[in-house]
C-alpha cells in the first residue's frame, strides 16, 4: 500500500454543477497518464489525489450513456472487466470523466481453480498485458483487481492471486491506486486480504441494505485504511420482505430515490474522512430478480425517479428541502402480496406524484410472469415475456392516492407480478407488486384471457 502524507485544504460547500462540468472539460485537454493515489492528510484521514487535488468519487458503476454521467453531476464510472476498455476510456474521456478500469479475476463459483498454478499464472500473464496497454490513457483513474472473488467460494488462495496482480500492477503503473472489491463486509475477509494483499492501496466494498451498518463495522472488523463503496444501490433482493410464496417485494422508485439520497448523504459522503466516494449501481438495465430492481435507467434508456434522486445529492442537495422533486413519483404499490382466484376482477392501490411544473405525465401498466431464472452474483438473467401491456392515458399534475389498478387477473395459476410506471420530462417512475394466482373452482365459470382496466384518476390534495 502506497500512502503519502500531504496537507490538503479542507473546503466546505459543493461546487456548482456548472463548474464540476468545466472542469472535467479541462481535464479532457490533458493526454497521457493523470497521476492519481491516495494520501493521508495531517489528520490522518485519507484522500484520492489526482494531478494535485483532492478528488472524491462521485461515481457510477457501468458503461451505459457515459455522456449523462457528468451531465447529472457524476465524475466517474466503473467497469468489472476490461472488455472494450479503449473504446470506454476514449469516450468517457472524452465527457471530462474517469474510469475505475475492473480486471475481472476468474470466480472459483463459474469453475476456475486456484490451485492450478499454470492456470493462476495465465490470468497474471494476461493482466499485464493489459496493465501495459491501457495504464497511459488520460481517463485511468484506478483498477479494481476482481469483483466479490469471495461470493460462494472457499479457497482462500485467490488472495494470493489478487495479490500478485496488485503487485504486478504497483510494478508498471506508479500513476494509478490499486484496490479489490468484496461481496459485502466480512471480518474473515479484511483479514485475509489485510494479510495476504499487502500491495493493495484501498479496499472496496459492494454492498446495499448492509451499507446502512459499514460505517459502525469497518474499523471494528479490522481495516482502518481508505475504502470506497463500489457497489451500492436498493436494498437487495436477498434484503427485502417477501410473499408467502416467496416472491421478493421490490421497493419503488420513490423508495428508493429516497434510499439512495439518505445513504449517500448519511453513509457516504459523511463518512468521507475514510471513504474515498462511490459507484452508485447500476448505471444502465439489467434483469436481475425483475427488470427494474437494481437498474438506474429503464430499458428503453431512460432515466428513472432513483437517478433523479442519485443526481440531486452528486450535487450537493444534501437537505431534502433543498431537492427539486422528481417530474413523476411512486411512492407505494399495494401493500400485502395478494393470493388471487384466475379470471376474477380486481383492484391494486397505488400513490404517485406528478410535479406542478409537468404538464401531464404519461401512465402504463404491465403484467408479467415471476422470473424463474434468479442467478447469483449478478449473472446474466433472462426477462420474462409480458403477457399484459397497455398505455393508459396520461395524468394531471397532483399527487395521488390509493388509486386503483383494476385488472382481471391471469387465467393460469401461478405467480406474477403488476408493475405502474410513469413518464414525464424523459424520467420514468415505476412501481409493481407480486402476486399469485389459484385456479377456479370446478363449479366456476371459465376465466377470461388477462386485461388492464383504464380507471379515471383524480388528482387529491397533498
Amino acid at each position: 500500500m502506497k500512502i503519502r502524507l500531504v496537507h490538503v485544504q479542507n473546503k466546505k460547500g459543493w461546487k456548482s454543477l456548472a463548474f464540476m462540468l468545466l472542469t472535467a472539460l479541462g481535464l479532457h485537454a490533458q493526454t497521457g497518464p493523470v497521476p492519481t493515489s491516495v494520501e493521508q492528510t495531517a489528520d490522518g484521514s485519507y484522500t484520492l489525489m489526482r494531478d494535485g487535488k483532492p478528488y472524491y468519487v462521485r461515481g457510477a458503476g457501468g458503461i451505459e450513456y457515459i455522456g449523462d454521467v457528468a451531465r447529472f453531476g457524476g465524475n466517474s464510472i466503473r467497469t468489472w472487466s476490461h472488455d472494450n476498455a479503449k473504446e470506454i476510456l476514449d469516450e468517457a474521456h472524452k465527457h471530462g470523466i474517469t474510469v475505475m478500469m475492473g480486471l475481472w479475476v476468474q470466480h472459483e463459483r463459474h469453475g476456475f481453480d486456484y490451485d492450478n498454478e499454470a492456470r493462476v499464472q495465465s490470468q497474471l500473464e494476461m493482466f499485464s498485458e493489459v496493465i501495459d496497454d491501457l495504464k497511459d490513457h488520460p481517463a485511468l483513474l484506478a483498477w479494481s483487481v476482481g469483483n466479490e472473488v469471495d461470493l460462494n467460494y472457499s479457497n482462500t488462495k485467490v488472495w494470493y492471486a489478487v495479490e500478485a496482480i496488485a503487485a504486478m500492477i504497483q510494478e508498471k503503473d506508479p500513476h494509478h491506486p490499486v484496490t479489490t472489491i468484496t461481496a459485502g463486509l466480512d471480518s474473515t475477509e479484511v483479514f485475509l486480504i489485510k494479510e495476504r494483499c499487502p500491495s493493495i492501496d484501498f479496499y472496496g466494498i459492494n454492498t446495499y441494505g448492509d451499507l446502512d451498518k459499514v460505517p459502525d463495522q469497518i474499523e471494528r472488523f479490522g481495516w482502518t485504511g481508505p475504502y470506497m463503496i463500489t457497489e451500492w444501490g436498493p436494498n437487495g433482493h436477498w434484503e427485502v420482505p417477501r410473499a408467502t410464496w416467496g416472491a421478493p417485494i421490490e421497493q419503488t422508485s420513490g423508495s428508493k430515490a429516497a434510499g439512495y439520497s439518505r445513504r449517500y448523504v448519511d453513509k457516504i459522503y459523511a463518512q468521507r474522512r475514510t471513504c474515498l466516494g462511490s459507484y452508485a449501481f447500476l448505471w444502465g438495465q439489467k434483469q436481475e430478480t425483475t427488470q427494474t430492481w437494481y437498474g438506474l435507467h429503464m430499458e428503453s434508456g431512460k432515466p428513472t425517479e432513483t437517478l433523479w434522486g442519485v443526481s440531486q445529492v452528486w450535487q450537493g442537495h444534501f437537505a431534502e428541502a433543498d431537492r427539486t422533486p422528481a417530474p413523476v413519483s411512486v411512492t407505494a404499490m399495494g401493500s400485502t402480496p395478494p393470493i388471487l382466484q384466475a379470471g376474477e376482477k380486481v383492484a391494486i392501490p397505488y400513490d404517485a406524484a406528478v410535479a406542478d411544473r409537468v404538464k401531464s405525465a404519461k401512465v402504463w401498466y404491465e403484467i408479467l410472469p415471476e422470473s424463474t431464472d434468479i442467478k447469483s452474483g449478478g449473472d446474466a438473467e433472462n426477462r420474462p415475456p409480458s403477457i399484459a401491456y397497455k398505455s393508459l392515458g396520461r395524468l394531471k399534475p397532483g399527487t395521488y392516492r390509493g388509486q386503483p389498478l383494476a385488472f382481471r387477473v391471469p387465467s393460469k395459476p401461478g405467480a406474477y407480478r403488476i408493475f405502474v410506471y410513469l413518464e414525464a420530462e424523459g424520467f420514468v417512475a415505476y412501481g409493481n407488486l407480486p402476486f399469485f394466482v389459484e385456479p377456479r373452482k370446478a363449479n366456476q365459470r371459465p376465466s377470461r384471457p388477462v386485461e388492464l382496466a383504464k380507471l379515471p384518476l383524480t388528482a387529491v390534495a397533498p
